[in-house]
């Protein structure tokens, strides 16, 4: 949630934040006033990378019709339905039902998006990435079991050729599907790399948020893997230990 507080007052304090979920809190700015005198202008200056730029060209869209009045008009709230249904999850039931023979709006194709800076990757890492451990059964040693560091950036499969960039970048990782979705996956696997590339880069640009402690988590059990502690099990025990309390197991 601190981060969400960090985002309000870069904001001038505008919005609100509020819980939405056991877990989960949600930062919201619903004035038309602010979104058209603070939110667009911040967009417009640093605008986004992903295809969620196509989402936020729409938005824009829609923010200017209603400035100019058209949403009162049935044309004009026909023209939003069908941006609207173009935009991320599309139209909900009720809408579908209610404008049954309305064309989406073809959304805009964003192309040639590439890593801006070390800063943009950090940023994007603490809103889309996952520093993961993976505890699992093995033959090949003593203790019977393996650990497995992983580090993970999501998105929708529409954003492939932003998620292989980070190949090259890092030199390092591969691209995954997710069967169950339309995500894919940025994974880095292979324990030097994420020794020797990840970790450096995320202890020179810093993590926001609470993923910040997953990521120190993740390094303490780096160094614990580094010296070989994983194969014993007292070194198994304080990792299990400090897994169960990242990501969803932390409080």
């Amino acid at each position: 949630m601190h981060i969400l507080v960090d985002l309000q007052a870069y904001f001038g304090g505008a919005g609100s934040i509020a819980k939405s979920g056991e877990n989960t809190f949600k930062y919201r700015i619903e004035s038309l006033e602010l979104i058209v005198n603070l939110v667009i202008p911040h967009f417009d200056k640093y605008p986004l990378v992903t295809q969620k730029l196509a989402d936020y060209l729409f938005f824009k869209t829609v923010a200017e019709m209603m400035i100019s009045k058209e949403h009162l008009t049935d044309k004009g709230i026909k023209k939003i339905v069908a941006i609207k249904s173009s935009i991320n999850k599309g139209l909900s039931e009720d809408l579908s039902i209610a404008f049954p023979n309305l064309k989406p709006v073809p959304r805009p194709l964003i192309e040639n998006k590439t890593i801006p800076n070390e800063q943009w990757i950090a940023g994007f890492t603490s809103g889309e990435g996952c520093f993961k451990v993976v505890i699992a059964k093995t033959t090949r040693n003593q203790i019977k079991f393996r650990v497995l560091l992983a580090f993970q950036i999501t998105q929708h499969i529409r954003d492939e050729n932003l998620l292989t960039s980070f190949i090259t970048y890092f030199g390092c990782g591969i691209i995954e599907k997710d069967s169950r979705d339309s995500n894919l996956y940025y994974s880095v696997y292979k324990f030097s790399d994420n020794y020797e590339k990840i970790i450096p880069f995320f202890k020179k640009h810093n993590i926001l948020g609470v993923k910040s402690q997953d990521f120190t988590d993740w390094c303490k059990i780096a160094e614990l893997i580094k010296v070989k502690d994983h194969l014993t099990l007292e070194g198994l025990n304080i990792i299990r230990d400090i897994k169960s309390g990242m990501n969803k197991g932390r409080n």
